[in-house]
């Protein structure tokens, strides 16, 4: 199919380079070039003078974008998506946004003459990269069964969850659940470290129990190496926990233990991290603890 794609970070390069390898044909559009963008040109992909362009004559339009307001800015530009979506496209927004606004935004496409998909994903840059993204679904069910496809290219567990928003409402749910494992993982490795106890042991002993999970055995060990270049970027998860708990208010639902990372993130983004990997909760309470003090 022919794709405009929108949006070639740590994330969205790999997705880009995954439906390029599967036989799309990609038009990207990014403000900056980077290598990665360069990589894309070299594997065949044609570069885009803004939004617009890279809508021209697409069947489908991908965003992977940071926030709401940088995917509204790239929909309803002068020189944005709709300009340039022609009659049936299909717009998908895999970046992870407020559900309320996705609402908008597939109206606003709708109202355009297009149609529109949300697919946040979860998975990490090794997910991108591995096209094993979980997707979150959200539109009409002809649509999303149209651009299905497509989003096998990208990702292996692929759920229809809803009418547009209920993808980014899935996505919501999702970080906060990831959100608060990273922090009991953090919490208990560092406890581990401590109480002298090997944090690498930790994890293996704990493996085969109830506590095993993908964050223990992937973010563990950013955790015990201490290694925390971005497969997810801090400041995108506390980004993603504002719109869990905007969406808790909504809803007249209270999430105290969402508030409680999100303070943990806050310091650590005032610490100067905010293109850590989320596992870097873990180095804001050992360094704490190496200095003497409790983290407050």
């Amino acid at each position: 199919m022919r794709i405009g794609f929108i949006g070639l970070g740590v994330m969205g390069a790999p997705m880009a380079a995954n439906l390029i390898t599967a036989g799309h044909q990609l038009s990207i559009h990014r403000v900056k070039e980077t290598e990665a963008h360069q990589q894309l040109l070299a594997q065949g992909a044609t570069p885009a003078a803004s939004p617009a362009e890279a809508a021209e004559g697409a069947e489908v339009v991908i965003l992977m974008l940071p926030d709401t307001p940088d995917v509204e800015h790239v929909v309803r530009a002068p020189d944005g998506v709709l300009t340039g979506l022609i009659p049936g496209a299909v717009v998908v927004d895999m970046s992870s946004i407020s559900p309320v606004a996705t609402k908008e935004l597939a109206t606003a496409v709708e109202q355009a003459g297009g149609q529109y998909v949300d697919a946040p994903v979860s998975g990490g840059e090794i997910g991108a990269k591995e096209a094993t993204l979980t997707i979150f679904v959200g539109g009409q069910a002809a649509t999303v069964e149209q651009v299905m496809p497509i989003l096998e290219a990208m990702g292996k567990n692929i759920t229809h969850m809803g009418a547009a928003g209920a993808g980014q409402a899935t996505k919501v749910v999702n970080q906060i659940i990831v959100g608060m494992t990273i922090e009991a993982v953090a919490e208990g490795l560092a406890l581990a470290e401590a109480s002298g106890i090997d944090p690498a042991t930790v994890t293996k002993a704990l493996s085969g129990g109830f506590a095993s999970s993908k964050i223990l055995e992937v973010h563990g060990r950013r955790m015990v190496n201490r290694t925390f270049e971005p497969g997810f970027r801090l400041k995108l998860h506390r980004k993603d926990l504002r719109l869990a708990l905007d969406a808790g208010a909504h809803h007249h639902t209270p999430l105290p233990g969402t508030q409680v990372v999100a303070a943990q993130m806050d310091q650590a983004l005032q610490k100067g991290w905010a293109e850590r990997d989320h596992a870097a909760l873990f180095a804001l309470l050992t360094e704490d603890a190496d200095a003497g003090g409790q983290n407050q």
